[in-house]
This record gives C-alpha cells, sequence and structure tokens, in this order.
C-alpha cells in the first residue's frame, strides 16, 4: 500500500492557518508581516 501525499491542497485550510487575518490577529503573526513587507515580498501572506 503506497502513503498517501503529505500535501492535500484545500483553499479554506490555507487561508485559515496562513492567510493575512490569522497573520494579523498574532504579535508573531504581525512580525512575518512586517519582515514581508521590508523584503518587499508581492505576497504577504496566503
Amino acid at each position: 500500500m503506497a502513503t498517501k501525499r503529505t500535501y492535500q491542497p484545500s483553499k479554506r485550510k490555507r487561508a485559515k492557518k496562513f492567510g493575512f487575518l490569522s497573520r494579523q490577529s498574532t504579535s508573531a503573526g504581525k512580525k512575518i508581516i512586517k519582515q514581508r513587507r521590508l523584503k518587499n515580498r508581492k505576497k504577504l501572506s496566503a
């Protein structure tokens, strides 16, 4: 029996875990977004 792949995409799960609002809800998440802004990332979050 083959093992299941680890990445099973789901837009809802992705947004809930790594979305902009979930990042903004914690201080660590705010830090991540700040760093991504400083690095001029095109996408700040999922």
